[in-house]
């Protein structure tokens, strides 16, 4: 006889996550389906829209939100650009960098990614530029995060072929100079 697995929606909901986040963290969003999910969470893949909406949703909320990770203040560090190429070449795009590029098409995950993009990614680099008294501290944030988005972004989809093969150390360095031409004063 086997085992029927008594229905708890919080429960379901919590092993969804759980599944979700473990897969996202081996093989990134994109590479990882719906239905993969709610194998490994032992649930019904449907289950996902009713609780996350969506795909992208479901994503969001494996995302810390206590934003006690690194802040983005510290993009010109070299250390940070390299791990900023290397995971999204290992890993591909997740929802929120999307968000940097492109719209999503649920407008609740848009503005829910748009404040993940703005806490983590540009408010640190703002209020540092706002301290050293810059001009135009958002849209400078703001050009830095798209431009690092867009290099590691296009260094992984490898069509442009000098930036996919270039040495990650050089794409590094030069990466660091062009932000801090735009960061600085």
């Amino acid at each position: 006889m086997s085992e029927v697995r008594a229905r708890n929606s919080s429960r379901t909901r919590q092993d969804l996550l759980d599944a979700a986040a473990a897969l996202f963290g081996e093989r990134g969003y994109e590479r990882s389906t719906i239905r993969e999910i709610g194998e490994r969470a032992g649930a019904d893949p449907a289950l996902i829209a009713r609780y996350f909406g969506n795909k992208a949703g479901l994503y969001l909320e494996t995302l810390p939100t206590d934003d006690t990770g690194p802040a983005l203040a510290d993009i010109l560090d070299p250390a940070r650009i390299e791990e900023t190429l290397r995971r999204v070449n290992l890993l591909g795009p997740g929802p929120v960098l999307q968000a940097v590029i492109r719209a999503h098409d649920e407008p609740s995950v848009q503005a829910a990614a748009s404040d993940r993009v703005d806490k983590r990614l540009t408010e640190g680099l703002e209020a540092r530029m706002r301290e050293e008294k810059l001009q135009s501290p958002r849209l400078r944030a703001q050009l830095a995060v798209a431009a690092l988005s867009g290099i590691a972004l296009a260094r992984s989809a490898g069509t442009l072929e000098e930036l996919a093969s270039a040495d990650q150390e050089d794409v590094v360095r030069l990466t660091a100079a062009m932000l801090g031409s735009l960061l600085g004063p």
